[in-house]
């Protein structure tokens, strides 16, 4: 599952037992906790740890700090992403249960990548983990703008991440020989062959249509993409519909049944 899956959804706090129903017999509304802003990693990057929340301002005027919650303390609900009762879930002791030392770890997504020798390769947007684990699988290279929209990402596995120097996530020369996926261009190809396998079934004009309509895809994609942001956390096109669709991949990422579906995000 993509840690980036997670940016911006709340977190909530069941009630306790005894205190699940109103007096009036109604069910109580689970309490907010924060926002998922950005996952945190071991130092060597091989593990997620966890994730900082942004907690809400005191009174709508007082900002308060972040929060840790550990990865395996958080559990999807039927209509929200919750903490799990009875187990140690915030700061220090969540660190301490877990065994790590808070101060020595490190937001590796946003960073910028470089290769031992010095090569930059984009930025670090994003990775893949289990979520039962916490185990990295690849770190999502990006080149970010334009080029992003038309070369797509790289997929970096953990294994290729050697550590950190001037504010820059430093990684193995070969991530840089890696190859792209996805993308407008990938896209087009991946089009063009399409069309080339029925040639025979349609004409010249049809086929400088098809190859004028993937330049503009290509043109408008490039722009639309340029206008977008690398901002830490960011996430665009999320909607209230797609919490639903949320809580199905996360039960499916953990392994527990997809009941139900979302309405709050």
């Amino acid at each position: 599952m993509l840690a980036g899956d997670f940016a911006g959804l709340k977190l909530y706090r069941l009630p306790a037992q005894d205190k699940k129903l109103k007096k009036d017999g109604t069910p109580r509304d689970p309490k907010k906790v924060g926002k998922f802003h950005c996952p945190v990693f071991t130092p060597d990057g091989t593990q997620v740890v966890g994730f900082m929340l942004k907690m809400p301002d005191i009174a709508g005027m007082i900002k308060q700090p972040d929060r840790f919650v550990a990865y395996d303390a958080i559990a999807a609900g039927a209509e929200e992403i919750v903490v799990k009762e009875g187990v140690a879930a915030f700061d220090a002791a969540a660190a301490k249960r877990l065994g790590v030392d808070l101060d020595a770890c490190i937001i590796w997504t946003g960073m910028d990548v470089r290769t031992v020798s010095g090569k930059r390769v984009g930025y670090c947007a994003d990775a893949d983990f289990n979520l039962r684990t916490g185990k990295v699988n690849a770190f999502i290279l990006t080149e970010g703008g334009a080029s992003n929209a038309l070369v797509g990402h790289r997929e970096m596995p953990a294994s290729m991440l050697k550590g950190y120097r001037d504010g820059a996530m430093v990684v193995e020369d070969a991530a840089a020989n890696l190859e792209f996926s996805g993308g407008a261009a990938a896209k087009a190809a991946e089009a063009s062959v399409k069309v080339a396998a029925k040639a025979s079934e349609v004409t010249a004009k049809a086929k400088v249509q098809a190859k004028k309509g993937a330049a503009v895809i290509d043109e408008k994609g490039s722009k639309a993409l340029d206008k977008g942001s690398r901002a830490l956390g960011k996430q665009l096109g999320k909607t209230r519909g797609m919490f639903g669709a949320f809580v199905s991949e996360y039960k499916k990422a953990a392994g527990t049944p997809a009941k139900g579906s979302g309405k709050k995000s």
